[in-house]
């Protein structure tokens, strides 16, 4: 069952943007932080509670932290929406 953290996660509009651009390729917190008109503390806080929703997962390469997502907890996501257009047909 998904977490409550997830729906909160997603509940930003911030916190989604972020995963439509990290959709498209992994990216630095840097890289993301160009991408927005926001502090980098505030981009280094929405993707603290990406990742503790799980939706987002990091690899230290270096210096440099590379941010990707988890397509796992995505494709939770679709399951359990799915489940309940289902339930109602």
């Amino acid at each position: 069952m998904l977490s409550d953290k997830v729906f909160k996660a997603l509940a930003d509009a911030n916190r989604r943007r972020i995963i439509s651009l990290l959709r498209k390729k992994d990216m630095t917190a840097g890289e993301i932080a160009e991408k927005f008109d926001i502090s980098k503390p505030s981009i280094s806080e929405h993707l603290k509670i990406l990742k503790n929703a799980e939706l987002i997962s990091s690899e230290k390469n270096g210096q440099f932290i590379t941010y990707f997502l988890n397509s796992s907890i995505l494709e939770d996501i679709i399951t359990y929406f799915m489940e309940i257009i289902k339930t109602k047909e």
